[in-house]
């Protein structure tokens, strides 16, 4: 995963953030959901990054 993905995904997981605490002041349920998504979307990629990446990972440690 390259550096200006990182910054994407940390980018929109503190969007995420942003909305789901304006929902929380707001008292605006579909706020407070749609940030908590963008949170969890966001960390997923960071962690699980391409899968296409996994798998040559994979078949490199076996060469």
């Amino acid at each position: 995963m390259s550096f200006t993905e990182k910054a994407k995904n940390k980018a929109q997981q503190l969007t995420g953030v942003a909305k789901e605490r304006i929902g929380d002041i707001t008292d605006n349920e579909p706020l407070r959901g749609e940030g908590a998504t963008e949170q969890s979307t966001a960390r997923a990629r960071q962690t699980g990054g391409d899968p296409r990446d996994a798998r040559r990972r994979a078949r490199d440690t076996f060469r």
